[in-house]
């Protein structure tokens, strides 16, 4: 059930970003979820080979680059769902910046 929950505050989190951050819009909420299983999908497959790809970057940004990471990949999950559009980079960081602290808040209360 937990991980339901956790699902659920993405696919929102994914809807209030698409509302108030310019340069992300989202048609609906089927879109939005098909967005949050894909972003579910490339974080678990995807971003740990980049992570260990970047690890000296990482490393010498103390951290910072997995920000920049986040952003790229949510940019990438963008091109493949119609109906889902990140206009550049800093609304995709903006976006993932957004995202990660109403999940965070979210799963506070799950």
């Amino acid at each position: 059930m937990s991980l339901i929950a956790r699902f659920l505050i993405i696919v929102l989190a994914i809807l209030f970003v698409a509302r108030f951050v310019p340069g992300i819009e989202v048609t609906g909420l089927y879109i939005a979820t098909v967005v949050a299983l894909l972003w579910g999908l490339v974080n678990i497959f995807i971003k740990p080979v980049l992570i260990m790809l970047t690890l000296p970057l990482n490393l010498l940004t103390l951290g910072l680059f997995t920000f920049v990471l986040n952003a790229l990949l949510f940019w990438f999950v963008a091109s493949f769902v119609e109906g889902f559009s990140v206009e550049g980079f800093l609304p995709a960081l903006l976006g993932t910046l957004v995202i990660s602290a109403i999940s965070w808040i979210g799963n506070r209360f799950v």
